[in-house]
């Protein structure tokens, strides 16, 4: 543990009794007192606080905002020319293969793009970035804390210090002004609840934190709830769910490629892997992210193998992710197999201690989300 890195609330998070663990080179509370279950129980009922300052905030910009938003679409397949300021969009860097390497967010934030990525691909993002969009400016923010403020209650505790905040739906972002200075603010999480991710200064944060956790209502929790509820919500983890060898297509998430991009809209292609990509809109992928609901209590978790029947036959496919869902009150998984076994309502069979075991194919979410739209 001596030689990872520490966010800006680290301290906080000894003082609070965290377990800390090792994560993307950081040392990261992966529960509190209160336990995994709890935390998640929490956040859905009122409101959890998670650091996670260890991803990357970075700025992007050029002498005019199309400019620079066509820039960056020469690696994304997302219509970023249409995104309004004030607004953000998820997106995801794309190899030539069509795979992806890694996803984030982008923000519209007047006169800049600022991007959200993940923590273990930061740095080859930013090389990424830099190597492809020489022209552009890009600017790794290394001196704020990121924390993201989840749950029904959220707006209300975040409303006390930024009152600004309850004019804002699913994915405004805004910058507010506040005792713990410049807040860079959006409306969005990876919970599937309504919520916020904020940017402060590093040396404000432990502030505001200490400040957001006087209300009653807030507790802080740790990556586990926050992979079990990120796993209800049905949202893929980078290196679980998507990575190099999973297209957007096979991992169900065309809903992200707005039509501008598409097959004979104003700026098809024009991304890496875009030959894949479009064949597979067009015709199909061959495989397929999807839903698992496991008979019983036992999750069937990463790795697990997966059959189209009880006995005999080769493995269609693998658990990328999997957990006890505490709020739906059983086990949930999702993973990939053949498109034509993909329907919902179809029975497979997950190997888990040597016993190949019924899963029903299911629609995510699962649990319905509760964004404020």
């Amino acid at each position: 543990m001596s030689d990872l890195k520490r966010t800006s609330l680290y301290d906080l998070h000894v003082e609070l009794g965290a377990k800390m663990v090792p994560f993307a080179g950081y040392s990261m509370p992966v529960q509190y007192k209160a336990g995994v279950m709890k935390e998640h129980l929490h956040c859905r009922a009122q409101a959890g606080l998670f650091d996670v300052s260890h991803m990357g905030q970075v700025i992007l910009r050029d002498g005019e905002l199309p400019d620079v938003a066509l820039a960056l679409e020469t690696l994304v397949p997302q219509g970023l020319v249409e995104l309004k300021s004030g607004r953000q969009r998820y997106a995801f860097f794309t190899n030539d293969q069509g795979g992806i390497l890694d996803d984030l967010m982008v923000a519209n934030r007047g006169d800049h793009l600022f991007l959200v990525v993940n923590a273990a691909c930061k740095e080859a993002d930013i090389a990424h970035l830099r190597a492809n969009l020489t022209h552009c400016h890009i600017e790794e923010i290394t001196d704020r804390a990121l924390l993201a403020l989840q749950g029904p209650a959220a707006e209300a505790a975040l409303a006390k210090i930024a009152p600004g905040v309850v004019t804002m739906k699913f994915m405004d972002v805004q910058t507010l002004y506040s005792d713990y200075g410049e807040l860079w603010i959006s409306r969005s999480g990876y919970t599937g609840e309504d919520g916020f991710e904020i940017s402060v200064e590093a040396a404000q944060a432990e502030g505001f934190a200490r400040a957001l956790l006087a209300d009653d209502t807030v507790a802080p929790i740790g990556l586990g709830a926050r992979d079990s509820l990120r796993l209800e919500a049905g949202l893929c983890l980078y290196g679980n769910d998507i990575d190099t060898t999973t297209t957007p297509v096979e991992g169900a998430l065309t809903w992200g490629i707005q039509k501008a991009r598409k097959a004979d809209g104003a700026r098809e292609g024009g991304f890496p892997g875009a030959d894949r990509i479009l064949a597979e809109l067009a015709d199909g992928p061959t495989r397929l992210r999807v839903g698992l609901r496991p008979e019983g209590r036992a999750p069937m978790r990463e790795g697990t193998l997966l059959y189209a029947a009880a006995e005999g036959g080769a493995p269609i496919g693998a658990v990328t992710s999997g957990a006890f869902g505490p709020s739906i009150e059983g086990p949930m998984s999702m993973g990939y197999v053949p498109v034509d076994m993909s329907a919902e309502g179809t029975t497979i069979y997950g190997e888990v201690r040597g016993k190949r075991l019924p899963a029903t194919i299911t629609a995510m979410p699962f649990r319905t989300a509760t964004y404020k739209r």
